[in-house]
């Protein structure tokens, strides 16, 4: 069961409010409505679109179909496809009347349309006498639409009618409350975010305190707790800041998550580091690494806390400090070698990997599109990696390898310097020893930013950083 396991707490219910593999299967939606869809309810056709990705992963797991991003994706894709079919077909009905409307507005809402979804959930708010449940659902999806298309004020007042009516669920208003805060962060309203904020993280700690679903709620468990974070930080309240990620930290220990306690502790070193404190910072380091002890009793849960930590070791005595040189380069091309002092005013980003690496060509696609839009207002990106005596193939000597690097870096259309090593040395030098690690310097050649691993999210978190230090001069 693998993969049910895995795809269903990828995607756990969309709509709950109401993949490395050369073997895919052919799952693509019908493109024709079949004739028993006019005899489908719309509760029908919305129970089969909201099913639709445990059912396949019923039937890959059946047929033995290893997970992978992609076949999630597709399949993810064609949930929409057929949501967005279906809805199309309920509409059409002349007779779209009552219940009907809170299915059609859930069938646009898989489909990602929003403006489908609120017209018609809105509809059945505005019924008299509709099941209470169900109208709260539909106010709390209205209310997300509402804050993705930064209608703030008409989200306020149905969050408002919301709360004043039965039943309120803490999932939904944990979700409300976190698009609500995401939103204000977009238009830089940090003192709203922070009060949505708060809320969101609050409902969110309620949900996790039910043992046999607490699994499900860690990663929203950490989303909002940073997003919390996040407001403090940017209003300049350090106190509240680090409460809320010690709060956090707190929280992991008690629901037994290394992985929470682990992000937790790292962004709070982060943050003192940040903001002019490495000297807490470190001592912060090392008082985890104790407190660790006692926070799990399972010794395994233990030693994963521990060991993420230590392997952060360098990149904290880095971060915030004067880059050192890249030491024993052999090769550099197609530009001329540069020192960190001689790139002094310009940003520079490090991207460690290798040609054996998947996840970092993973990166690739984002690492092109920087050096498109940034490089002419300051940044600086260089591809860093060694001699491994292969390639693509058997194994090579330095020159021969030289030329392959040469030639997969025309293959590719990486637009930016390749920087390779003679041996380890820089990569140790950076920390650097699990690929792709990315290290962002700024434009007095401090270190602001080093992580390992690629994902959209740390791209995100990249791009992030890199217009902020651009934007510094």
């Amino acid at each position: 069961m693998r993969f049910i396991t895995l795809l269903f707490l990828i995607v756990f219910a969309v709509a709950g409010s109401s993949a490395q593999s050369g073997r895919v299967l052919d799952t693509s939606v019908q493109t024709e409505t079949p004739a028993s869809t006019v005899e489908l309810t719309a509760k029908q056709m919305f129970d089969e679109a909201n099913g639709y990705i445990k059912a396949k992963a019923t039937e890959y797991d059946t047929k033995k179909v290893p997970f992978s991003q992609k076949l999630l994706e597709q399949t993810r894709l064609e949930q929409r496809q057929l949501a967005a079919k279906y809805a199309a077909t309920a509409s059409a009905r002349k007779d779209l009347a009552g219940e009907d409307l809170y299915y059609v507005g859930m069938l646009h809402w898989i489909a990602e349309n929003l403006d489908g979804t609120a017209e018609n959930l809105r509809k059945f708010i505005a019924i008299e006498g509709s099941a209470a449940d169900r109208r709260q659902s539909a106010r709390s999806i209205v209310i997300v639409v509402l804050a993705k298309q930064k209608k703030l004020d008409e989200a306020e007042a149905l969050l408002a009618e919301y709360l004043r009516s039965e039943p309120t669920k803490q999932s939904e208003r944990a979700r409300m409350e976190g698009e609500l805060a995401k939103a204000y962060q977009s238009q830089k309203d940090f003192g709203r975010m922070a009060a949505h904020a708060d809320e969101g993280y609050r409902a969110v700690k309620e949900l996790s305190k039910d043992a046999a679903s607490r699994a499900r709620w860690i990663d929203e468990i950490f989303d909002a707790g940073i997003l919390l974070y996040e407001a403090y930080r940017e209003l300049g309240d350090q106190k509240k800041a680090e409460a809320a990620l010690e709060d956090l930290r707190a929280t992991a220990a008690t629901i037994s998550s290394p992985s929470l306690y682990y992000y937790a502790v790292d962004q709070k070193i982060k943050y003192l580091i940040e903001t002019g404190r490495k000297p807490q910072a470190q001592e912060y380091y090392m008082t985890s690494l104790i407190r660790a002890e006692s926070a799990f009793g399972v010794a395994s849960l233990k030693a994963d806390v521990i060991s993420r930590l230590k392997k952060r070791e360098k990149h904290y005595k880095l971060l915030g400090e004067i880059a050192p040189e890249l030491p024993a380069v052999d090769q550099w091309f197609p530009g001329k070698p540069k020192t960190f002092a001689e790139l002094k005013g310009k940003v520079v980003l490090l991207d460690f990997w290798a040609t054996w690496c998947g996840p970092c060509f993973e990166a690739f696609p984002s690492l092109k599109e920087w050096h498109q839009d940034f490089s002419r207002e300051g940044l600086v990106t260089l591809g860093v990696t060694r001699y491994y005596g292969r390639v693509d193939g058997p194994w090579v000597d330095n020159p021969g390898e030289i030329e392959e690097l040469k030639s997969f870096r025309e293959a590719e259309k990486l637009p930016y310097d390749f920087v390779v090593g003679k041996d380890s040395s820089i990569q140790l030098a950076y920390g650097a020893t699990s690929l792709p690690t990315a290290v962002l310097i700024d434009r007095k050649g401090v270190i602001r930013y080093i992580e390992t691993g690629t994902s959209t999210a740390r791209l995100t978190q990249i791009r992030e950083m890199i217009l902020k230090l651009l934007a510094e001069k």
